[in-house]
């Protein structure tokens, strides 16, 4: 595993994550980008598109849209607080496109057929519908290992690393490179109905 970025907030020895939807976050991201994401009713945050050098008031950060919304590792985020990777700003009225979440997307190893949860039932597709393209591939990512990356490539401003998935069009792209990169490898070997993506 890679280091963490270097901490960009004082560090808070006793802090400990705050998972009561309206919490809100600043996040440390690559380049010295200041990300935010606000704690959704599901546990979930929801990460809005704004980045700046230094936080900014509660009221600028959710006026902006809504970038991504995925599940944080809720041990790894006091650790965050406590390094000083993250911050939080306090709780605040949960942003309007936040009180919904996204459908879910559940994809097993080895297989091409998903199971999506919208919320109020569950049910199989395959990984090529478009209508799941932008649905998010169930994970947990790591506050302080994974998130400043992942920030990066929801941002899309500048290129981010080819291994860092999260919808399902990055999701198979990333094992489409996983199979190029490691041919010999059968674990990472794409099924034999795979259908390439295309931009």
């Amino acid at each position: 595993m890679a280091e963490p970025l270097a901490p960009i907030f004082d560090p808070q020895p006793k802090a400990r994550a705050d998972l009561r939807p309206g919490t809100l976050y600043a996040v440390g991201g690559e380049a010295g980008w200041v990300y935010y994401g606000q704690v959704m009713p599901d546990s979930r945050l929801g990460f809005l598109r704004r980045r700046d050098r230094a936080p900014v008031t509660s009221e600028e950060i959710l006026a902006a849209p809504v970038m991504a919304q995925f599940g944080v590792a809720h041990p790894s985020i006091g650790r965050a607080l406590r390094a000083g990777r993250w911050l939080r700003l306090g709780n605040f009225p949960l942003h309007p496109g936040l009180s919904r979440p996204d459908p879910l997307v559940q994809w097993s190893v080895g297989t091409l057929v998903v199971t999506v949860d919208d919320g109020m039932c569950e049910h199989d597709t395959r990984v090529e519908d478009p209508a799941i393209r932008n649905w998010e591939v169930i994970a947990a990512w790591d506050a302080e290992y994974h998130v400043p990356e992942r920030l990066t490539a929801d941002y899309r401003a500048e290129p981010a690393a080819w291994h860092v998935g999260g919808p399902v069009w990055r999701e198979r792209r990333v094992r489409e490179e996983y199979a190029r990169r490691f041919p010999d490898a059968p674990w990472h070997a794409l099924p034999d109905d795979w259908v390439p993506t295309t931009a």
